[in-house]
């Protein structure tokens, strides 16, 4: 029995490969239906716009994995040669510290990202209402979210924005220190005001005003987070009644002037207001900076905050993978335990049968043995057993639960020739990293 992952994600794939393999919402039981049986015993699917990743418990190392990478392209209808070079393929102790990062968010795009934990949790919910989740991956994925949610409670690996959008929602609370209520401008409908429009809402501004030189952009961006578009025009007239303005609008020439902030900072009788020019080439003048009143932060600014925030992080990091470490070694001496009992069931079985045959073959040679003589050999002979089994399966025992258990498990089992066990250096050399 084995714990293997299948994957590729944003390391080993582009979007163009990753998109192939993505598994939708209303396909996923139907992906279960084909994955789950045979050599594959239990499995979790769990696929983000990031990352395509199969964990399965199967019996055999290589036919379980041959039966993944079967499912991946027969499923998708895509060649194995399309993705193959991609995937990376983990088992063991590799498989389960690897959900565990994923689980923190240490293999993630963005570093310590919270999302991919709920994610984690949906597709192993996903798989237990489809009844793909045994014994082993039950506690593997409760596990991986006991790991998760310590990382972020004992160390500060999601705190501290590490993206331009959020970097700017973290610059406007310490200006305003709540943007409960507070109203916000967005001038341009890009990909990043929509981003940095969703972490406002998040944190509780009361209305988000969206200009944009296209009408239909303004009020399709405004619509989705119940705000109101205004005419390009009326921007200047917006400034004295907004608390906060984001500007990204790839304008060559500037839009919000220094006579025109001025103006409008005697309107709203100087009260603060805060200004992200995310633009290249700049929309806001830099020389409005020198207004009271006005915090102004250009692109430059931000990406120096995320830079140190991500430095952080990644000191922060350090820390997560120490609970990664703790947590993989209670999760390997349970795993461990439950494969202990089968060798030591067996070892015991082959010693009692050889026993047996060895008597009866005694007896067969000494007819003339009264019952009594009989029933003091068979005891002789259990006991001889037992007494040579007892120290090498305490050892066992114990050994199983050091961090080479698996090693000594594999070891009595090829000594003793208790099973068809696959050659670890074979598995090695299959496997990858990524």
């Amino acid at each position: 029995m084995r714990i293997i992952v299948v994957g590729l994600n944003h390391r080993t794939a582009p979007v163009e490969v990753r998109e192939r393999l993505s598994f939708t919402r209303d396909r996923i039981e139907p992906a279960y239906e084909a994955l789950h049986g045979g050599p594959v015993r239990e499995c979790v699917i769990l696929s983000t716009c990031n990352r395509t990743e199969i964990y399965a418990v199967v019996e055999k190392y290589h036919a379980g994995l041959e039966a993944v990478k079967s499912f991946l392209s027969s499923f998708h209808g895509v060649e194995r040669a399309a993705f193959e070079d991609h995937l990376y393929v983990l088992s063991g102790s590799e498989a389960v510290t690897h959900l565990g990062r994923v689980a923190c968010g240490l293999d993630a795009m963005i570093l310590g990202e919270t999302q991919i934990l709920g994610q984690v949790k949906d597709a192993y919910m996903a798989a237990v209402d489809c009844g793909a989740v045994g014994k082993v991956l039950h506690n593997l994925f409760e596990h991986s979210l006991r790991v998760g949610k310590r990382a972020h409670s004992e160390t500060g690996i999601s705190q501290n924005a590490v993206s331009v959008s959020y970097a700017a929602v973290e610059l406007a609370r310490k200006v305003f220190s709540s943007l409960q209520g507070r109203k916000a401008m967005i001038i341009g409908a890009g990909e990043m005001s929509e981003l940095t429009a969703q972490h406002l809402v998040q944190a509780g501004v009361g209305e988000v005003i969206v200009a944009n030189r296209t009408w239909e952009r303004a009020s399709e961006l405004a619509a989705r987070f119940d705000g109101r578009a205004v005419p390009f025009s009326e921007i200047v007239d917006w400034l004295s009644r907004v608390d906060i303005v984001i500007s990204s609008t790839g304008a060559p020439h500037v839009i919000i002037k220094y006579d025109a902030m001025r103006e409008a900072l005697r309107a709203r009788r100087f009260r603060p207001i805060f200004l992200i020019d995310i633009a290249v080439p700049r929309d806001i003048d830099p020389e409005v900076q020198s207004l009271d009143g006005v915090y102004l932060y250009d692109i430059d600014d931000l990406k120096s905050v995320v830079a140190a925030n991500l430095r952080e992080r990644q000191r922060e990091a350090e820390k997560v993978e120490e609970i990664i470490r703790e947590e993989t070694g209670v999760f390997e001496a349970w795993l461990n335990s439950l494969e202990v009992v089968p060798i030591i069931r067996s070892l015991r079985q082959k010693a009692e049968d050889i026993r047996k045959r060895e008597v009866q073959r005694a007896f067969n040679k000494l007819p003339d043995l009264t019952e009594r003589e009989r029933k003091v050999i068979e005891a002789m002979t259990s006991l001889i057993v037992n007494k040579l089994l007892n120290d090498p399966l305490l050892k066992i025992k114990e050994f199983a639960n050091g961090s080479q258990g698996r090693l000594y498990i594999e070891t009595v089992s090829e000594l003793f020739n208790l099973g068809e066990r696959e050659d670890e250096s074979d598995v090695a050399k299959v496997e990858g990293g990524g």
